[in-house]
């Protein structure tokens, strides 16, 4: 891992997206160093560090091709001029633009602000840039394509890499966007870009730049992080499945950015950013609203070990009549800045935020504790439930991680096994190494969609008697469960069972047993009858309204032993907490309101704790805390 403050553990950087305020995706064409350098200082006095810019593709490599007799290659151009012979020109780079791009680097650097470079911009905002002479061919694939990226890599990066301002080298962006690929094809792209980044710079992190990352998919978090130092996501809840259900302002939205930013680190085994992120416009949220948005990611994201959030984009597009701005309105209102350089309120809780981890007594945040293993499986949709799984757990109180079924099982004292899927589920040897974990002590949770797992009785203590379309959605009553609470009958499938060993916890209105515990060796196993996760996932307004189950208390009622160990428990299901162990010995607390309205909760202290000077709100001594809409408190707690 190549040591940059992109990639540094407990890090936490704020920026933005940029394209000069006058031009947009024209900066380079149209370019105005005045209005650059007036943009540049804003931004850093609004208190932004690193700003993600992309040299347009066919601005910076410019190349024709030229065809002879029979219409066979002859040579690529810059129009009727030959390629220069120099190492720019032999890599078809347009001297104007490079000698733009230094522009910009220095200009940054006077403003205190570092550069993540998307190299390969040839997606941008719908729209796909190519260079004359590669128009036509897949960029992902075709030999001729890589041949002149290649080259543009190597040039581009050798020409910039002794420039301070640069922080970072992204692949470019979504580049997945600019054509097909298979999952094989896609991961040598990403190795050959990645290596020949590295053959120019060896000395800054490589960033994936991608979005849209999926198991299943030819894009996929584990490739990525194999070939990249540093993975990303571009959480709009518009364009991420599943998370376009509810207001921006409450739970499962502001938690969107944190649970695939976690989903892609934990999967890729690299840190993550948050690459970019928004509300798309006032038709998504008002200025106010957009502003509460963003003020509770920024905690959720620092507290969660994401390495930083940076907004789409630094100004306002809607007096650009150019495409993709004349396409697609969405592209056209998402400044942080308005066209008279006016800052929104989504700036303003930039710059509070800034300025507060500038006041933080320590540089970097220690990780957060986590109690349990998300195990993700194969036939079901590994997003949504991970997506579900995360929201539960916050409301219950604990933090997970996640794993995939073949991934090495990580250690951990919980596992959860969320919506059994299909007909493979996971391989025998991983079962069987799930299963000496729980012989050994640890908690293993189940939950079934409509899969079909082997070995079954003597794991979960119930005997399957039928299976059968679920016809009866009488509400499931948990009497065994703190508050009792009922869940949805949810799933296209129900299985009848007879308890054998199991204690059972909760039934179906018919009695069978629903919610159970059996012992396992020195563990235990609890299995849930429906796969409520994934209710959760499809059904809008299920986490935050009046009268949602309360399905959370499954998780905390599975976590009970676990939750023991922390040094504060909550009680409000809007309340996220995340605790850090300092090295004074204290311990952070970080609580987090992801409501949109006030809270009042009492974080109760596990006995040989005691309150400490807190560094962001405050607490009563019994614990109380009150919260605004959509804001945190920063505690700390010692041994008493």
């Amino acid at each position: 891992m190549v040591d940059s403050d992109l990639t540094q553990p407990g890090r936490f950087l704020v920026g933005c997206n940029y394209w000069a305020s006058h031009a947009g995706t024209r900066m380079w064409a149209d370019w105005d160093a005045q209005v650059v350098a007036d943009d540049l200082k804003a931004l850093a006095d609004a208190g932004l560090q690193v700003l993600r810019v992309f040299p347009l593709w066919p601005d910076f490599q410019p190349i024709e091709q030229l065809y002879g007799g029979g219409g066979n290659r002859v040579e690529f151009r810059w129009g009727e001029v030959p390629l220069a012979d120099t190492r720019l020109g032999r890599a078809g780079l347009s001297l104007v633009a490079m000698d733009r791009f230094g522009q910009l680097c220095d200009l940054a650097q006077e403003n205190g602000l570092r550069l993540l470079v998307g190299l390969l911009t040839g997606w941008m905002s719908g729209r796909l840039y190519m260079p004359p002479g590669l128009h036509g061919r897949n960029p992902l694939t075709d030999p001729v394509a890589i041949e002149w990226e290649l080259r543009f890599i190597r040039a581009f990066v050798g020409r910039f890499r002794s420039h301070p301002a640069v922080v970072g080298w992204d692949l470019g962006n979504e580049c997945n966007c600019m054509g097909s690929a298979s999952r094989e094809q896609a991961a040598v792209w990403t190795a050959t870009i990645a290596n020949a980044i590295r053959c120019a710079d060896s000395s800054r992190p490589v960033v994936s730049g991608m979005h849209s990352l999926s198991p299943g998919g030819a894009w996929t978090a584990a490739d990525q992080g194999e070939w990249t130092d540093l993975l990303c996501t571009h959480p709009y809840p518009v364009f991420t499945p599943h998370a376009d259900q509810d207001p921006v302002n409450t739970l499962r939205t502001t938690l969107h950015g944190t649970a695939e930013s976690r989903f892609y680190a934990d999967l890729g085994g690299q840190p993550c950013l948050c690459q970019e992120i928004g509300t798309l416009g006032p038709m998504i949220a008002s200025e106010a609203i957009a502003a509460d948005f963003i003020r509770t990611c920024l905690f959720s994201l620092w507290a969660n070990d994401c390495h930083g959030l940076f907004w789409w984009c630094a100004h306002e597009q809607s007096h650009l009549a150019h495409a993709p701005y004349d396409w697609c309105a969405v592209e056209r209102e998402l400044g942080l800045m308005r066209l008279d350089r006016s800052p929104k309120p989504v700036l303003g809780e930039i710059t509070a935020f800034r300025r507060f981890l500038d006041g933080l007594p320590f540089a970097t945040l220690p990780p957060r504790t986590t109690e349990a293993v998300c195990l993700l499986t194969q036939g079901q949709d590994q997003w949504g439930v991970a997506y579900s799984s995360y929201v539960l757990a916050k409301q219950a109180g604990l933090d997970l991680r996640f794993a995939y079924v073949d991934q090495p099982l990580p250690e951990a004292s919980l596992y959860l096994l969320p919506c059994l899927s299909g007909l493979n589920i996971l391989p025998r040897r991983r079962w069987q190494e799930l299963l000496a974990r729980v012989d050994e002590g640890a908690t293993l949770y189940v939950s079934l969609a409509d899969g079909l797992p082997a070995g079954f009785e003597p794991v979960v203590g119930l005997e399957p008697q039928s299976r059968e379309r679920r016809r009866e959605f009488e509400p499931i009553t948990l009497s065994g469960v703190s508050g009792e609470p009922t869940l949805p009958a949810c799933g296209s499938h129900r299985v009848r069972h007879r308890a054998t060993h199991a204690q059972v916890l909760g039934t179906e209105a018919d009695g069978s047993p629903a919610f159970t515990v059996a012992g396992y060796g020195r563990g235990r196993v609890f299995y849930l009858n429906v796969p409520i996760e994934l209710y959760h996932t499809s059904t809008p307004g299920s986490f935050h309204t009046e009268g949602a189950p309360e399905s959370w208390r499954v998780y905390r009622h599975v976590a009970a032993d676990l939750l023991a160990g922390r040094a504060v428990s909550k009680s409000a299901p809007a309340l996220a907490v995340t605790e850090h162990d300092l090295a004074s010995g204290e311990r952070l607390i970080i609580a987090i309101n992801h409501s949109p309205e006030a809270l009042v909760d009492r974080l109760a202290l596990s006995p040989g704790w005691v309150w400490s000077e807190p560094l962001r709100g405050s607490v009563g001594a019994d614990g109380t805390v009150v919260l605004p809409a959509n804001d945190a408190v920063v505690l700390r707690v010692k041994r008493g």
